[in-house]
């Protein structure tokens, strides 16, 4: 069994070493088949003023690195903030959603994104 404890942070780390650390209790990620995900961030407004501040000089499709519990970082394209709705939450707390996509392999001979294998697959399995 493996001897470590995960972090209760998510950090996002852009080009030139700036990073965020957003608490993970506080966060909602879905992801869709094409790997764009949907952040939801539900904080007290100043945490939510320095995410837009984190973000404020980030252009839409610049490169950023994830981590998620100290799992390791991974690559994502930052593709924008829109501001949460739907639900009533107190004055004192703002929702934010955070778009991200992460890179998909694509297989250049099918143009068709391979995704949801849970075993390993040779060639000759998947493609013939």
């Amino acid at each position: 069994m493996i001897d470590c404890e995960f972090s209760n942070k998510i950090k996002i780390t852009k080009n030139n070493g700036e990073n965020i650390e957003l608490d993970q209790r506080r966060v909602k990620i879905r992801e869709n088949e094409n790997g764009l995900m949907g952040m939801s961030y539900v904080a007290p407004v100043f945490e939510s003023m320095d995410l837009e501040n984190f973000f404020d000089d980030v252009l839409s499709s610049e490169n950023l690195m994830m981590d998620i519990g100290g799992t390791g970082d991974f690559k994502v394209s930052f593709r924008g903030i829109v501001e949460g709705k739907g639900k009533n939450f107190p004055q004192n707390l703002d929702h934010k959603i955070i778009l991200l996509q992460e890179p998909k392999f694509l297989d250049p001979r099918m143009n068709v994104q391979v995704t949801g294998f849970s075993r390993f697959v040779t060639p000759e399995e998947r493609f013939g």
